[in-house]
């Protein structure tokens, strides 16, 4: 299957979805879940982490293989998807959902980014 989104795309999808996911709770409106609010806080917070240190054109650390970033998207992104009953807020339909679509665009984003390394300067 041919991956449609480059490094660099993935870059700026990254660095969107960090401050829409933070201010999730107050913008959809689930302030008062706590348990939806902090998760929020911790996906946002991850996700930044792991851009900040990824070996791309956007990291600044350069750390973690784009591979292993891309795992890690997929991962949190399927971690996502399950949190609404993991966490005990399935039944408030705005915080659900919105983990429920934050969780699929972290799988396409993981799924859907071509692979490819930054070539080393050497």
């Amino acid at each position: 299957m041919k991956k449609p989104i480059s490094r660099q795309q993935h870059g700026f999808t990254d660095y969107s979805y960090v401050p829409l996911v933070a201010a999730a709770p107050a913008l959809v409106g689930f302030d008062d879940q706590p348990a939806a609010v902090a998760l929020s806080r911790v996906l946002s917070g991850s996700i930044l982490a792991t851009s900040l240190l990824t070996r791309a054109e956007w990291g600044l650390a350069k750390v973690i293989p784009f591979k292993g970033h891309l795992m890690a998207d997929t991962a949190v992104g399927l971690f996502a998807l399950s949190a609404p009953w993991l966490l005990g807020f399935s039944g408030h339909a705005k915080a659900r959902n919105t983990f429920l679509v934050a969780g699929v665009f972290g799988i396409m984003a993981g799924l859907l980014s071509k692979p490819e390394e930054v070539p080393s300067a050497s």
